[in-house]
């Protein structure tokens, strides 16, 4: 019993001795978090999606708290509202930005984008394209398997059957970027949802030569330059056989829309034309009749 006991009370003071050592260690090595970090993740929506860049809502708090102005943060889930809110727990001013929207720059449905082979592997978008270039003769567009669709944590895209391409519900995006990060073409776009909500976009991205191109998709763009023609505004410009419509320099004025041959060009938004209405048929006037005055007979008494 006595070994017992001796090497209970051993045991005991080693413990004593390793807690008091850690807990000076754990005082020198002590690193002080600023509060106002709990305070702005608070606020915060808590989507933890990644689209302000940070790994969380918590890393990013900590980014906010620490930054000497906080111009270059932004949280697309929480927008323009909830920056203003963590300004104002922190003293600052907030820089508001126009809200944004993920945009696909394909067109190629399967109408427009024939499969030219099947793909019978795992129905996922990256492992098609560590495969091969798809299941189509374009290249650069949409492999349609839903990669998007299952990082969206907002239920904004959708998988359309018929087109075989992911729709997105503006009401309902918040910009965020996580369906563009998880795209292996890079087609998802982020742009602004532009002046009530209108836009302007070139649906391809497709960079080979015109008949290459219109050969794999009716809808691509043969780099034609007819709309960089069009454009009064300089917002459009072709690099590598594709057109670009830069939306901080378009003035949404569609001309280039009309001037497109192939339809690569979309506009969003924009109220449908109002009907020409034709001028009313004048009515036919019909003859009157007028009625000639009675004549005279003349029955030789004279005047």
């Amino acid at each position: 019993m006595t070994t017992i006991y001796v090497t209970v009370v051993c045991l005991t003071i080693i413990g004593v001795i390793l807690a008091i050592v850690l807990y000076f260690v754990a005082q020198k090595f002590k690193v002080e978090e600023d509060e106002r970090i709990d305070v702005v993740e608070a606020i915060l929506p808590g989507a933890n999606c990644g689209g302000c860049g940070s790994a969380g809502c918590r890393d990013f708090a900590t980014r906010i708290v620490k930054a000497p102005e906080i111009g270059s943060l932004f949280c697309p889930v929480g927008g323009n509202d909830v920056m203003k809110k963590v300004a104002a727990a922190l003293g600052r001013e907030a820089v508001e930005r126009e809200p944004h929207v993920a945009v696909l720059r394909c067109n190629g449905t399967c109408e427009n984008r024939p499969k030219t082979n099947k793909f019978d592997g795992y129905a996922s978008c990256k492992v098609m394209a560590s495969l091969y270039s798809g299941d189509t003769a374009c290249k650069y567009g949409c492999l349609g398997c839903g990669d998007c669709v299952n990082a969206c944590k907002f239920g904004a895209v959708k998988l359309n059957p018929e087109t075989g391409l992911p729709e997105f519900d503006e009401n309902l995006c918040t910009g965020c970027g996580a369906c563009s990060s998880v795209c292996p073409k890079g087609i998802i776009e982020i742009r602004s949802k532009g002046l009530k909500n209108r836009r302007v976009t070139v649906l391809c991205v497709n960079k080979d030569k015109g008949a290459v191109a219109r050969k794999a998709c009716k809808a691509a763009c043969i780099g034609c330059g007819k709309c960089q023609k069009a454009c009064p505004f300089g917002a459009i410009t072709v690099t590598d056989n594709v057109a670009y419509i830069d939306w901080k320099l378009c003035k949404l004025c569609t001309k280039c829309v009309s001037e497109c041959p192939t339809g690569a060009i979309h506009k969003f938004n924009f109220p449908a034309p109002k009907p020409v209405e034709k001028p009313a048929e004048e009515a036919v006037k019909q003859p009157v009749a007028v009625e000639k005055p009675a004549v005279a007979e003349n029955n030789g008494k004279g005047c």
